[in-house]
């Protein structure tokens, strides 16, 4: 009548290629194993992110400096931390449109590709995948490809370059 625990818990038994499984990141989208646009590892990820939001910062410092905004409103009103993800989010979209990567990408040797067939990534693609990264738990949530919810959604992967 009852079943052991095993045969429940452990899953199915499908083969590794039926389950979807891969040898390496990336295998299921025809990306390589390694080198140009293979998937980029999540430690150059965040560090790229970082990266991007310095230059956020930065801008927003500069935003002080020529008198938009007063330095009490940067760092201690909402409006300093809505201007730096406002500037983060327009940075990242922008660039990714017209170029592939951002700022931070750029360093370090990554760009933002397109999995489903189209030439580039589109303004509303980059903007709806900077808003889910700007969320940031969407982010940690990744696939056997390495891909996080927001590269899921717009039909994206992070690769080297």
């Amino acid at each position: 009548m009852s079943r052991p625990y095993g045969d429940w818990l452990s899953g199915t038994n499908l083969p590794d290629s039926a389950a979807g499984h891969s040898e390496f990141p990336g295998q299921r989208l025809g990306l390589p194993r390694s080198g140009a646009g293979s998937i980029a590892g999540m430690g150059r990820r965040i560090a790229a992110m970082l990266a991007d939001w310095m230059i956020a910062y930065g801008l927003a410092g500069l935003a002080v400096g020529v008198g938009l905004i007063s330095r009490e409103q940067l760092l201690y009103s909402p409006v300093g931390p809505s201007l730096i993800m406002g500037i983060w989010l327009l940075l990242g979209a922008v660039s990714v449109r017209l170029y592939g990567f951002s700022p931070g990408q750029l360093l370090l040797g990554m760009r933002v590709a397109s999995i489903d067939n189209r030439q580039q990534v589109g303004i509303g693609r980059a903007l709806a995948r900077g808003v889910l990264v700007g969320l940031v738990v969407p982010a940690l949530f990744t696939d056997s490809d390495g891909r996080g919810i927001q590269d899921r959604v717009t039909g994206t992967a992070v690769v080297r370059r």
